[in-house]
């Protein structure tokens, strides 16, 4: 699908301004899984204006490599160890998400003292994801101009993308686990196309995951938990009230009357 509407504009002329609005939902889409986890990651710092920072900062160090990398993607290509080390770094951050911490945590992310430790995962962790779509793009169009309009197009929506998704993964409790659960499919995916390219399923079916695991995501809220709890109010006090008064009003009932 993605070869072919590359294919259509050769250059960047009238024929690119007509696949501009794919290519930018193509790019929102498939940005999805980074997007969230660039954002459980500035979740580690402890104020929401230190988040934005290092959100800002890190997506500026990234667009620096992720240019980097396009202009280097042919030299890249020829390196199987690069997509190995991704996908490597890709499945230790699923790792560190699943199974460290305990689940009473409010956030099992990674935690920083400071914005400057932050920043470097940010950005290694958004290249790590463009060992993917870059090389990919590359492999399916040899015009660097258009992959770098992409991969700008990419980084814009990361930004506002992570900063939504910081305030929804207070609100939807499933969403942090289905994000890292597409990361895992990332990391897969670089795996398997080091072992056999054929085995790499087609775009289509990789945008049908991130749909699905994002619509599982975003289907319960985290006031759902309060909504399924029935309270039951004490009453034991008010019965006994009512009990001493009818007590006593019967009382005053069989009370002789005075002549």
């Amino acid at each position: 699908m993605l070869d072919r509407l590359l294919d259509m504009s050769p250059t960047l002329g009238g024929d690119t301004l007509l696949l501009l609005p794919v290519l930018i939902m193509l790019e929102l889409v498939l940005s999805a899984d980074n997007a969230i986890a660039l954002a459980a990651i500035a979740q580690g710092l402890q104020t929401e204006a230190l988040q934005k920072k290092a959100l800002d900062i890190g997506l500026v160090a990234a667009f620096v490599l992720r240019i980097t990398l396009i202009l280097a993607a042919s030299w890249v290509l020829n390196y199987w160890q690069f997509e190995v080390a991704g996908a490597a770094y890709l499945l230790w951050l699923v790792y560190q998400h699943f199974m460290t911490g305990s689940d009473d945590d409010e956030s099992r992310g990674p935690r920083f003292n400071s914005l400057w430790q932050a920043i470097p995962t940010i950005a290694l962790t958004d290249l790590a994801f463009s060992l993917d779509s870059v090389t990919t793009a590359i492999a399916l169009s040899k015009d660097v101009l258009i992959v770098m309009l992409g991969g700008t197009i990419g980084i814009v929506a990361l930004r506002f993308m992570a900063g939504l998704f910081i305030r929804w993964l207070d609100i939807y409790v499933r969403l942090e686990d289905a994000g890292f659960v597409t990361v895992a499919l990332v990391g897969i995916r670089l795996l398997v196309r080091v072992i056999n390219p054929d085995w790499v399923p087609p775009e289509w079916v990789m945008i049908s995951l991130i749909f699905a695991l994002f619509a599982w995501g975003f289907s319960k809220r985290a006031e759902d938990d309060t909504a399924d709890t029935v309270t039951i109010p004490d009453l034991s006090g008010e019965v006994t009230d009512a009990a001493d008064e009818s007590l006593a009003v019967a009382s005053e009932d069989k009370q002789p009357e005075k002549i």
